[in-house]
Parts: C-alpha cells; structure tokens; sequence
C-alpha cells in the first residue's frame, strides 16, 4: 500500500485490480499447471511406432516435428471402434506411474482416446488441440502399474473421438524425495462406519478383502477411516485402490484429520473385479492423522475401497514444516548467478533503480554477445520452465519482442519468446511508460514454456544468445523447472463450459462465460472450463458456484486492455486449477480491474490458481469470511499481490508464491472496518518492487506466519505492522516464525532506511499488543526491527529473535512506549546492535545475547 509522495497518508484510492495479459507464447507451449505430487524417476521414452499398433492404427511419416522414425496415424473415424496402440512398459515393483503421451491434433478441437492399462479402462485421455498436424504437445496420466510387464495401450473406442496422431509415451515409474511409511493400508483393517463393512465377494483385491457398504442406504453416514503417522508436516499424496463397477464416474470425500480436503473422483472401472488407483494430494500435520473417505450427502458412492498408500513428506522437504518458513512449491529454483556462464555476472546491488536491485539474490546474469550463455543443471526431472529474465525497453516505451536460445545437453529446444512490453515504468509514483519521465524500473518479466517432453535430472539447460536472438541484451535472473501434470478432465458434479456455449476460440466469451456460471448453478453443479484460452473483456461475477479448470498449465483467461477478470458477489464459491493473464503495461487505479476481486460470502476457497500482469491479483473485500486461498502464484503485478480489504474475517491466505509485486506483497488494510482474525501464512515473498512483502493496517487478532520473504526494493520493510492507513488497531496483531532476507530499503522520499521488521505508529498510537515470536533477519538492508515515528508503541512483545548481520543497527526505536524482549540474539550488526531514541522503554527479560 503506498501513496503518491506528497498527499495524505490517511487516504487512498481503493485499487480494484485490472486482469493481466499474457505473453505470447511459442507454439507448442502451454500454460502450466500446479502439481502436488513427488519427483519422478526412471523415465523411459518409447516410440509409438515401435509399439503394437492394431484395428487400423498404422505407422506414418507424412507430418513433421516426430521424434524416432516416424509417428502412428489411423485413429480416423473410419477405425472407431477398433484403432489401438499398445506399448509394454516394465515396473520394478508394483507402483503409481506417469505416463506422457506425445501427440499432434490438428483438428481445431479437442479430441479422446482411451487410457487402458492391462487390460481395463484406466480413463478417457482429453488431448487438446496442437497448432497443425507438425506441432506436438504432451498430456499426462497417473497410473497403477504391476510388478514386471504391463501393456498400456490408446484406443480408439466408441466412446471417443479420436483423430489423432501419436508421437511416444514417455512412462516414469518410481518416485524420491517422499517417505510411505507403513506402506499400504488395508481398508478391510481400517476403522469402518456408517455401513461400511469389509467384504471378500469380488476378485483382484490385495490383503484378506476390501471395503463395501458405499450404497445409497448408508449415503451420508458410510466412512473408512485409515491412521497414518508423519514425520514431519507438510504436504504428501494418498493412493487410493479402488473398484467402480456402475459404469460412470463415482465420489466421495476425503477428510483429513477431520476436516475436507476435496470430493475424490473416482471413475469407471472395467466391472467389480477390476481395480484402480486415484492420487488426492494431502496435507499432513506432524504425528498422528486420520485419512477418511466418507460417502457424504454430496457424494454419489456405490464404490468398494481395496486399500490407501500414503505418501508423507520427509523432514528434509517439507516446507510446510512449522519450522521452515515459506510455501510448499511445486518447482525447484535455480539463480543464474550460480550456474555456468560465460556472460556478465552483476556485482549484487540493493541500489534504488539499479537493475541488480531487483534481481532475485540481487544478482543475475547479462548475455549482451553472440554466443553468451547461461548453464543450469537440473536436480529434478522437469518438462517445463519459468524463466525470469530483463530485456531493454523500445525507445517510445511500450517493448520489443525478442527470441532466446534454448538447449538441453546440446540439442536444441524450441526458441523462448520474451518480450519487455510488460516490464519498464518511470517517472513518479504511480508511474508512466513514457521513458522521457527517467527513472526507470521495474525491470523484470518472466515467460513459461513446456518441452514436449521429460527432460531427467542432471539434464544441462543452456540460454544462449545467438545471431538470431536480435535483443542487444539479455538479463537472466533465475529458473523454475517442474513436472506439468496431466490437463483435468470433467469431474463429478460439474457440467462442461463446451456444452454451455463457451469455446476458447479467441472470441470474447465474457457473457457468455457469465451465462454458463449462472445455468451450473440453478444445476446445482460447478462449471468446468476445459483446456483451452478464453478472452474476456469485463469481469465475470461469480456468486455461489464452482469455477474450476484444467490446470494453470491448460486453463487460461485472458485480459482484454486493462479488463477481465473474477468478481466475487456473495455466496460460496469456489476457484481452482486455471490461470489468469492480462494485458496491464501501466498501473491505472481508476479503471484497472483485479484477477480475482470482490465479496467471496463465507467458506470460499480459491487454490492453485496462476496470476500475472494484473493490477492486483487478489483484493478480497468485505463481508468475506472463512476465505481459504492456497497454492497461488502470483507474479508482476503493478500494485498488491494480495489485499484483504475492510471487514474480511477468518480468511487465510497460505502456501502461495507472490513475487514481483508493483505494492505490498501481502496486505490486510482495515479500510472503513477492521480486518479481523486473518492470516499470510507459509508464503513465499520474493522482490516487491515497491513497499512490504507482508503488511498489516490495522485491525486485530491478525498474524504473519512462517512465511519467507526476501529482497524488498524501496520504500518497504519485510514485514510492517502500521497505523499509517487505515483503522486504529483493536486487538493483537502477530508476527511469527518467519526468516526475512536482504529485507528492508530506502524510502526515497524521506530519505528513510526502513527495517526488515518494521513497527510504524504513524497515524494512530498502536496501543494493542504486537507480539514477534520465533523471527529470523539475515542480511537487513538497514536495521532489523525499526520502531518509529510520531506515535506510540505501547506493548510490544519479543521473544526468539535472531539477528544474522544487518547494515545499521540491530534494534533500532524512534518511538514512545515500551517493549518486552527475550530470548533476542543479535550478531554482525554494522552500527551499534541497540539504538534507542524518543523515549521508548525497553524490558530485558532472558536469553538476549549480542546487545
């Protein structure tokens, strides 16, 4: 939150965000999805034409961009019915694998096939449309594999609709970087109730039997209730065997530890001797959990339970761990800086205005020579990337567009395309394009692409900058690589957009997207939104319904100008698995609109969800309560990441991404009414171009939690808690568990050096208590924790803070007041570790060290 330098502070322009726009990608890439899910090993890539290919299907060679020695054709509707290819893929032990599929669908629409796996239906494949019949893209599966050989094969059946071609499969078996202890657990030795009873009556069940009693006699009160032991929290998978012999897809919901954690869908099986596997990721808390599939009154049962395999995280990779603060990412990260090059490494600079100033680590790399590159190695295997990276602006301001080279271990990979149109402002806050303004800044931008394939740990990735990449330079900051995941397909209790009237054919679907919602609803059904682009030109209101797409790699909304977007107008609603993309290059507060926006009722949840170059990404206003939003990514926007504004209550945002930013990362600003009983918690902060990774503006019971913010730019702290906007606090605020890095900068405005931690009692003394717990500062731009300015802090409490180096003081206060501290280590201060000014009494109890 930040005003324009010389008006009030008390007042601002509520700042409804504008939708992003997305770059144009290269053909052939996709958006990517948030994957739960572990590190896979032991790929292995074989070719279709390798393969058994019968009932029509047969071996081509007429298109290009295949890999091997050629593709298989004849899935045409003249072989419905009949047209099958089957590979034999081998397992070192029974497991869940991921099989990636390589194919081309020139059709202009999606298209079917269907997955069977030794024999039974393993589920209809949806394969989106690819540019032409020589662009090849890849979708993914999780399977159950057998022990040995295991024929997996794509048929053609009559339920599907075919008219593809097939490149490979790449199947991956066996996973790392997870624990099972306990291994399987069989639900004919779990805890059974409501009707639910172990029964031995089918074949093909693992252990002494299975679990039946899912009829519609026990809907709402069947249960099976499994105990599973973690190490450690954090997030993990269950496996779940089960047989369906209705002939359509079947529900029930997983409750973990009491509490839902999504209705589990479980399709169609060959008969009731044929079993499958379903993986629902889980969070586990440290101990004991209980894991439950109930037949709830809002599933459709008739299922039987074979057994659950947990999959818990190890104490090493756990981020969602209490003691590691930060999200639980779906990728793994590496800085430019440290891989092998032979460009510019930039000295590292916290300078205002400074590229290397917002750079991750406040370092990159600079390619501005033919034949200069950048090597990472990757540690995980991975089929996409995010790459963030700087190019110069045009001369009048609104970007250039260039092409980067791309290889792995030597052999080319497609081009990236980058552009600057949506990086570079200047002049005065809020800022212009008009570069004659100077002062230029924000800097950065980030494209995503996919592979078509899996690339395996120890790949070697290189960037190169080659005669045809005509940009006069090339700024690298860091890499994301993952694993994509498979496109969703319609689940239980949705009906699908494409049969509402919404087609992601470039067309504005603004009103017509409204329409669908509003027709799932009087259904009593969520919206699915299948794989695909959608432009909108407005926002679309959401109230009392389910949104849910294929994933962030698949499902895109695109912005149209500084417009489109989700509104929230009461009720219960829910947002998942799709991305958001605008087309802001400024910031305009009085006409831009925000990714997600509005009034969310009360027990909303909005979750893996992609958002970048929007106004805000989420500003949530009153009277929202019991909102639960996880697993975001939130990038470059031009003002908030997230804004919890007014009367919102119990709302948490949690295990998201936010980097970027153009405002405060993380805000809750008490607007006209407090924010009440919320929470940031397990977020990772990155590089807020202006002002705090995490700010609270009044309001009470509210806590920053175990988040891990890093590189604050100008005119921010890591953390603030202030009275400078909004209402007076009334309650306790907390801060705790949190590890801040290189946080902190100038005000350039005031010429003031703000703290990692900063408590600012500006507009109103802050006579609530304000606890910090268990805080880590390493490296501050300037002090660790400022107190200041013109009004008091009266009840300030710490206990277990760590100091590791700062640039000014350890503790410094410029404030009336007084303050408890315990437990306060300070180290590798540059001033003196305690400076002490207007009057501010501070309380020594136990275990300070170092002041």
């Amino acid at each position: 939150m930040y005003p324009a330098p010389g008006t009030s502070r008390t007042t601002r322009t509520t700042r409804p965000a504008a939708l992003a726009a997305a770059v144009a990608l290269l053909a052939g890439l996709t958006l990517w999805t948030l994957a739960p899910g572990t590190a896979r090993a032991a790929s292995v890539v074989l070719e279709a034409e390798s393969a058994a290919s019968t009932g029509g299907a047969a071996v081509a060679a007429d298109h290009a961009g295949y890999t091997g020695t050629g593709f298989v054709g004849g899935f045409t509707d003249g072989n419905k019915g009949t047209a099958k290819t089957s590979f034999t893929v081998q397992a070192a032990t029974a497991t869940t694998a991921t099989l990636a599929v390589r194919y081309a669908n020139g059709t202009g629409s999606a298209k079917t096939l269907t997955l069977l796996v030794n024999g039974a239906a393993a589920g209809q494949v949806t394969l989106p449309a690819t540019a032409n019949w020589d662009t090849w893209e890849t979708v993914r599966q999780d399977v159950a594999l057998d022990s040995g050989a295991n024929i997996v094969a794509y048929a053609f059946t009559a339920a599907d609709s075919g008219n593809v071609n097939l490149d490979n499969l790449t199947a991956t078996t066996g996973t790392t970087g997870t624990t099972t202890p306990g291994g399987t657990l069989e639900a004919e030795s779990a805890a059974l109730s409501g009707g639910a009873a172990a029964a031995a009556d089918h074949a093909g069940y693992t252990g002494s039997g299975f679990v039946g009693g899912y009829t519609d006699g026990n809907k709402g009160t069947a249960r099976t209730t499994f105990t599973v032991t973690s190490a450690t929290a954090g997030s993990g998978t269950a496996d779940i065997r089960y047989a369906n012999g209705t002939g359509s897809a079947k529900t029930l919901t997983l409750l973990v530890n009491g509490a839902a954690a999504g209705q589990v869908t479980l399709p169609a099986t060959a008969n009731w001797d044929t079993w499958a596997t379903v993986r629902q990721p889980v969070t586990y808390a440290a101990g004991s959990n209980t894991l439950a599939l109930a037949f709830t009154t809002a599933d459709s049962g008739n299922v039987n339970l074979d057994s659950l395999t947990p999959t818990t995280p190890t104490g090493s990779t756990a981020p969602t761990d209490p003691g590691t603060p930060g999200a639980d990412l779906p990728y793994t990260g590496y800085e430019a800086e440290a891989g092998t090059t032979n460009g510019t490494v930039l000295t590292p600079d916290r300078t205002y205005l400074a590229v290397a100033s917002e750079a991750s680590g406040r370092s990159a790399v600079r390619l501005d020579r033919t034949g200069q590159y950048v090597e990472i190695k990757l540690t995980a295997p991975a089929d996409a990337i995010n790459l963030r990276y700087s190019l110069p602006d045009s001369a009048d301001g609104t970007g250039q567009d260039a092409t980067l080279s791309a290889y792995a271990d030597g052999q080319a990979l497609a081009g990236l395309h980058l552009t600057s149109r949506y990086a570079w402002v200047y002049g005065a806050y809020p800022y212009t394009n008009n570069p004659a303004d100077g002062q230029p800044h924000r800097f950065f931008d980030e494209t995503r692409a996919t592979f078509g394939r899996t690339l395996p740990a120890g790949t070697v990735l290189r960037f190169q900058k080659n005669a045809a990449d005509t940009a006069a330079s090339y700024t690298l900051d860091l890499v994301e690589a993952e694993q994509t995941g498979a496109a969703g397909t319609l689940p239980a209790g949705y009906v699908s957009a494409a049969d509402l009237g919404v087609t992601p054919d470039g067309q504005d679907v603004t009103a017509a997207l409204g329409n669908a919602l509003a027709a799932a609803r009087n259904q009593g059904k969520g919206l699915f939104l299948p794989a695909g682009t959608y432009v909108v030109s407005d926002h679309v209101d959401l109230s009392g319904v389910k949104l849910r797409g294929a994933g962030v790699w698949y499902t895109v909304l695109r912005g149209t100008g500084l417009k489109g977007g989700l509104y929230g107008t009461g009720g219960t609603s829910t947002v998942e698995d799709l991305a958001i993309d605008g087309q802001n290059t400024v910031r305009d507060d009085a006409n831009g609109q925000a990714g997600i926006e509005g009034d969310f009722g009360t027990g909303s949840v909005i979750r893996n969800v992609w958002i970048r170059h929007t106004k805000v990404g989420l500003w949530i206003n009153a009277p929202t309560k019991g909102l639960q939003a996880s697993g975001l990514r939130i990038r470059d926007t031009y003002a908030d990441g997230v804004n919890l504004h007014g009367a919102v209550d119990s709302t948490v945002v949690s295990d998201s991404s936010i980097r970027g930013t153009g405002d405060d990362a993380l805000a809750m600003w008490s607007d006209g009414a407090a924010v009440t009983n919320s929470a940031f918690r397990h977020n990772t902060v990155q590089l807020p171009t202006l002002a705090n990774g995490a700010a609270v503006y009044g309001g009470s019971g509210n806590s920053v939690e175990d988040n891990l913010i890093s590189d604050t730019v100008t005119a921010g702290a890591g953390i603030t808690v202030s009275s400078r906007f909004g209402q007076p606090f009334t309650g306790t605020t907390t801060v705790s568990g949190n590890l801040l890095r290189r946080t902190g900068s100038l005000e350039v405005n005031w010429n003031s050096q703000l703290g990692a931690i900063w408590i600012y009692a500006d507009q109103s003394d802050l006579t609530r208590p304000v606890v910090l717990n268990d805080n880590t500062v390493q490296d501050s731009t300037y002090s660790a924790l400022l107190l200041s300015w013109q009004k008091q802090v009266a009840d300030l409490r710490v206990d277990g803070l760590v100091v590791d180096r700062t640039g000014h003081h350890g503790i410094e206060v410029n404030a009336t007041g007084q303050g408890t501290f315990a437990n306060t280590r300070i180290s590798g201060t540059a001033d003196a570790p305690l400076n002490v000014t207007g009057g501010f009494t501070v309380q020594r109890g136990t275990g300070n060290t170092g002041w």
